[in-house]
């Protein structure tokens, strides 16, 4: 092995040792731990502030997209809620030890399944620094150990945020190894973390564009837990409510663009597309969102441009919107899924029948009735925070906050009983 290769072991096995520590170290005292790393973060916001306006100066100079910009800066506020979302995860209930589900057999044998940590989880991300602290409250809150490996966009700020939260640890007497950030932007990190370290490694779970995410899924050898693009689509029905097509459209557009949860592609039903879509389709074109539609929606409305193949399989991640005119339900439901990456997709109707057959009919993590897709977060979901939107169809489905992030055991309790 390479001397990098051989530190990124020497890593693993103490993020290994970290991980059974914390898992015996009970729910109370990762309790304490998640409301020191909360406390610590708040008061580390001008050094956070300091070393994201680094991140910001040097991917300013690399040309970074105004997206990608909104994504990697972080201010006041931003980190005020980065430090609530780890104070919230540090207020829901432990779930390690919940039992899962429980039986007794004929033979009088009681049968429990029982939550566990996974153990060690190595999380990639790029781009957006509040990953650091959200993955690592989670991992902590389910009783795992993790090693981090931000984007070198972000490293900067990762690191200042990673620093807190050794604190927070620290503190209440965890072990800092539990919580691991890579403080190098050398890409050879990511090849030595595939390989699972030599076994140290659970799972890893990749939180990027769709390159990172092939490339993890294609040459990791332990599991993944994948979270690809967020190719979203919200379809305004022939029985939508007018204002509130209007209002759920431009919240899903327009609210942050550059979160996997913005609607990339409005599907608007054929129906009533004459007289739905201009008014939506101009005020949308007056807040600076370029629309970009299929031959229907360019002949009904002055001003969108004509749309090609690879506009309805890009995630823009931009104010640039793809418009299409289907037919009903049934057609939306086949073109997200010829089009669709499987994360969030909404329907606005106010017909219940429409609202379920859409509902049912769409394979994708997340499936919304009259709701803006940007709910397609672990913080609105009540999770406090999360690590990314899961598409794959395994384990976890949708956000992934501490829940999703374990395991489970059977315990089997008998009273002598021996198999004939």
């Amino acid at each position: 092995m390479t001397q990098a290769s051989d530190a990124l072991l020497d890593r693993g096995r103490r993020a290994r040792i970290a991980a059974s520590q914390v898992r015996e170290a009970g729910p109370g005292a990762r309790t304490q731990g998640l409301i020191a790393m909360a406390q610590v973060l708040r008061e580390a916001t001008s050094a956070i502030l300091t070393a994201n306006a680094r991140d910001i100066r040097r991917g300013q100079a690399a040309g970074l997209t105004d997206g990608l910009l909104d994504r990697l800066r972080l201010d006041e506020a931003r980190i005020q809620a980065m430090a609530q979302a780890v104070a919230e995860v540090a207020a829901r209930s432990d779930p390690v030890g919940r039992e899962l589900a429980r039986w007794q057999r004929p033979n009088g044998l009681d049968i429990a399944r029982v939550a566990t940590p996974i153990g060690v989880l190595a999380i990639i991300y790029e781009s957006r620094p509040n990953v650091t602290a959200d993955a690592a409250a989670l991992c902590l809150r389910a009783g795992n150990a993790c090693i981090l490996r931000c984007g070198s966009d972000c490293l900067d700020s990762s690191l200042a945020i990673h620093a807190a939260l050794v604190m927070g640890l620290n503190a209440a007497g965890l072990p800092a190894d539990a919580v691991q950030l890579i403080d190098t932007p050398d890409r050879a990190a990511v090849g030595d973390l595939l390989t699972g370290l030599e076994g140290t490694i659970d799972l890893l779970i990749p939180r990027g564009g769709k390159s990172l995410v092939a490339r993890v899924q294609a040459e990791a050898r332990v599991p993944v837990l994948g979270h690809l693009e967020g190719l979203c689509h919200t379809y305004l029905d022939g029985a939508a409510d007018p204002t509130m097509a209007l209002s759920v459209i431009r919240n899903a557009k327009l609210r942050r663009v550059s979160i996997c949860g913005a609607t990339e592609t409005l599907l608007v039903d054929r129906r009533v597309a004459a007289s739905l879509l201009p008014s939506i389709a101009q005020a949308l074109m007056a807040e600076g969102c370029e629309l970009r539609g299929d031959p229907d929606a360019v002949a009904l409305v002055p001003g969108i441009r004509a749309a090609n193949e690879e506009d309805w399989t890009t995630e823009y991640l931009a104010p640039i919107l793809a418009v299409g005119l289907v037919e009903g339900v049934p057609g939306a439901i086949a073109h997200i899924a010829r089009y669709g990456s499987g994360h969030t997709e909404a329907i606005v109707t106010e017909d219940p029948a429409a609202a379920e057959a859409f509902l049912n009919g769409v394979d994708s993590a997340i499936v919304m009735w009259n709701a803006s897709t940007q709910f397609a977060d672990g913080g609105e979901f009540g999770f406090g925070g999360e690590i990314g939107i899961s598409t794959a169809r395994l384990h976890a489905r949708g956000p992934v906050g501490a829940d999703q992030l374990t395991s489970y055991k059977y315990v089997v309790r008998g009273t002598g009983q021996v198999r004939p």
